[in-house]
């Protein structure tokens, strides 16, 4: 007797958890784009010809160009220069802009511009601190893209700038900026999942583009390209055009897998949880498949531990990029919880899977008395439950998605053109972009010297 009810507890248990991930419920919440770029826009006040914010961009390559037609769609932005170090993207902005756009090959020209009002970076990462320094001197506010530094050691000195001259700096990583993120923050802190305990995200890709092969024009030659200003304090080497058009192959220009990828997962988790960041990094990977001459791996992965604090729980941290996926690629945020856990794509979802009302046992190895007396206690605790239609609980689901054509990277750019005007504070600054970067560096460090990692994310160190 005590068998067969064992196996019938057993068999209903099964049904249970077979019938929770058939049946689902779900609801659907469409997200109002309020703190939307249309929203600013709306909010912001008439522009008369003269109160136009005039931008330059330093380093228009894709992400560059990317962010320049971002922020000409917020009203009231006008380009006026642009520095590359190569003439073909030159040609190309005065294509693309008009021929009223000044052109150089050497950025310190634009920040000479009393016309210039605030500067996108978007040069290789080695660039990055030593221009957005330059900029803020030069009475610049900076849109710099992500990671902000190449090496951890640059990012105090970026910081230090941002405060002493009282420019407007913002990382360009868009998550920050995001309605769907600002949702998955709302149900975190409500105790949408209960209290999370472990947060996993991959980023993988399966295509050359994907995996940094980018275009060589047929013109990149010594003459149309100044060499020594694109290597700037990086090693010396004679003329080698791909290590520009390709420069995140390279550790000497860029910071791999994880500057280009991890430190957008930190970014957006940071300000999901409100962390300041890992106390503990550790990665591993390796270079599997685009054997290319780069030097950094198509594959990694990093696990980082979480302390507690009065913001959020202990929690383990696990990243994921993959240049090789077989699947095709995919992108996913998963925050995993007591009661549920919030995935986070083209919208945010919540999935909550009914407990089971009791533990269950195991005791067909006990003595026979002591599997009657087990069982009795047992019952007494957990009485039988009759099965019935009402008993069978369905997994629900609910999805908060935004509007359709929703695009946070215009947002990105409209809260910093507006910071530009208010001269209120950015949520991506030069602290929250060190914090975001320093993680992702570390991993690079981790992976390279092949060890565990301790990073002091309050004041924004390695420890050891």
């Amino acid at each position: 007797m005590v068998k067969a009810e064992s196996r019938i507890s057993a068999w209903y248990s099964f049904r249970r958890r077979s019938y929770n991930t058939v049946v689902n419920s779900t609801r659907r919440h469409f997200l109002q784009a309020t703190g939307s770029a249309a929203a600013l826009a709306a909010q912001a006040p008439k522009l008369s010809a003269n109160d136009k914010i005039q931008i330059a961009t330093i380093g228009l390559g894709g992400m560059g160009t990317g962010d320049t037609e971002t922020s000409l769609s917020v009203p009231g932005v006008e380009l006026v220069a642009v520095a590359d170090v190569y003439q073909g993207r030159l040609t190309r902005a005065k294509e693309r802009w008009g021929n009223q756009v000044f052109t150089t090959r050497d950025y310190r020209e634009v920040l000479a511009r009393k016309d210039v009002d605030a500067v996108i970076i978007g040069t290789p990462d080695h660039w990055h601190a030593q221009i957005a320094i330059d900029a803020m001197k030069a009475g610049k506010d900076v849109y710099c893209e992500k990671p902000m530094v190449q090496r951890v050691d640059d990012g105090k000195a970026v910081i230090e700038a941002e405060k002493s001259t009282g420019r407007i700096l913002q990382v360009g990583s868009q998550r920050v900026s995001s309605i769907v993120y600002k949702k998955a923050q709302e149900l975190l802190k409500s105790g949408a999942i209960g209290e999370f305990n472990m947060i996993e995200a991959w980023w993988d890709r399966n295509s050359a583009i994907g995996a940094w092969q980018y275009s060589i024009p047929p013109d990149a030659t010594e003459a149309n390209i100044s060499w020594d200003r694109f290597l700037g304090k990086a090693p010396k080497r004679a003329f080698e055009p791909i290590r520009l058009f390709r420069w995140r192959n390279y550790q000497d220009y860029g910071t791999g897998v994880a500057g280009d990828l991890f430190v957008h997962l930190f970014s957006g988790m940071h300000f999901i949880t409100n962390s300041l960041g890992p106390n503990r990094v550790y990665a591993t990977g390796g270079l599997r498949h685009w054997k290319d001459g780069r030097d950094v791996p198509d594959i990694m992965m990093g696990l980082y531990d979480y302390a507690k604090t009065e913001q959020h729980p202990e929690f383990t941290l696990m990243l994921r990029v993959n240049f090789e996926d077989g699947s095709g690629g995919s992108h996913v945020f998963r925050f995993v919880g007591s009661e549920g856990v919030m995935t986070i794509g083209n919208g945010v979802t919540i999935t909550r899977t009914p407990r089971e009302s009791e533990p269950g046992y195991t005791i067909d190895t006990f003595p026979k008395s002591t599997q009657d007396k087990f069982l009795a206690e047992y019952r007494a605790k957990y009485p039988k439950q009759s099965i019935t239609a009402d008993s069978l609980r369905p997994k629900s689901e609910e999805k908060y998605l935004p509007p359709p054509g929703y695009n946070d990277h215009k947002d990105h750019h409209a809260n910093f053109i507006s910071a530009v005007r208010s001269r209120k504070p950015v949520v991506e600054d030069g602290t929250f972009g060190l914090r975001a970067a320093g993680p992702a560096l570390l991993s690079n460090m981790s992976y390279f010297e092949k060890r565990f990692l301790e990073w002091d994310a309050a004041s924004m160190t390695i420890k050891g």
